[in-house]
């Protein structure tokens, strides 16, 4: 089988193994601006069929699959833009809605490709504020590769480079930078099916597990790869997301957010507890790689995979 790819021009691209799905990129989205607009890949599926992705879920309708966010991007004159969704949280008064949803709206496309063993997607996108303000230029590539029909895996890569193009001095955040605990989501978020949780399972290079260790724990320690498995309703079989940081990214190894209660979500947080500046005209790049794979995905598979990616 080989790799095949439908494009629903101004709307989104699907890409598939076979006859089977792989993913749905949306990346002109259709939703209100208070749930900052923005692409997204949903649904997800492995090689094998599992959906391993939720869709605007009734308890945070700004969650969308596996999408690329920013709770709180601020400059030193202008207040918290929210790139993420929903409220906003303001010290000593919780969340709030403001008129502050950016949104990130696609410009156009440098490369559509497809190979018999890889996709490549490569287009430029916006980030502006509520206001019409634009505060970024995104290069976004994303690529499919390595995928493994006898191991039940396969590589979606996410590469973003952000410049500041305003006038002052950008700071990514996040809720914990603006007094919230252990609230330091934003970057590259996923949120998993419902399924996942409460019975699913975390590791990390660490050494963490959460059979044995509190997910309080977990959230916000820093390791260079994350791996959540859950067991899905319907066909009862279990898949596993391994999340990899890379060595060139700032601040490696990532530090995690991460829930399996009250829901599944991982998010990447490079400004977990502690914002990360980028002066004017500078640019900020990221590299991240999710292997998506059926059942329990072992140790050695994951030291395998980890070891290439860092090469």
């Amino acid at each position: 089988m080989t790799l095949t790819l439908t494009h629903r021009y101004n709307r989104a691209i699907a890409v598939g193994y076979g006859d089977q799905l792989l993913f749905s990129y949306v990346y002109v989205p259709d939703m209100p601006q208070s749930e900052s607009p923005k692409p997204y890949f949903h649904p997800i599926h492995t090689l094998g069929g599992n959906e391993i992705s939720c869709y605007r879920p009734y308890d945070h309708l700004w969650h969308k699959g596996l999408q690329m966010t920013m709770a709180h991007l601020s400059t030193p004159t202008v207040r918290a833009q929210n790139f993420w969704g929903g409220g906003s949280y303001v010290h000593g008064h919780g969340y709030v809605q403001l008129p502050n949803n950016g949104s990130m709206d696609h410009q156009h496309w440098r490369a559509v490709e497809l190979t018999d063993d890889a996709v490549t997607l490569h287009h430029t996108l916006a980030w502006l504020t509520e206001a019409g303000d634009r505060w970024l230029d995104e290069e976004r590539r994303i690529v499919v590769n390595n995928v493994d029909a006898r191991a039940g895996t396969y590589c979606l890569d996410f590469h973003t480079a952000l410049t500041n193009v305003w006038t002052e001095e950008l700071h990514f955040g996040s809720p914990t930078t603006a007094g919230r605990p252990n609230a330091g989501y934003g970057g590259l978020f996923w949120r998993g099916p419902r399924s996942f949780t409460p019975s699913g399972t975390i590791r990390t290079a660490g050494g963490l597990h959460s059979a044995t260790t509190p997910e309080a724990e977990i959230m916000g320690s820093a390791s260079n790869w994350l791996a959540y498995s859950g067991r899905h309703d319907g066909s009862g079989h279990r898949s596993t997301l391994l999340f990899l940081d890379h060595p060139a990214n700032p601040r490696y190894p990532n530090k995690w957010f991460v829930r399996r209660d009250p829901f599944a979500c991982v998010s990447f947080a490079f400004s977990f507890d502690e914002e990360l500046p980028l002066p004017v005209g500078e640019t900020l790049t990221l590299r991240y790689r999710i292997v998506i794979g059926d059942g329990e995905v072992g140790e050695e598979v994951i030291a395998d995979h980890v070891a290439r990616w860092q090469e």
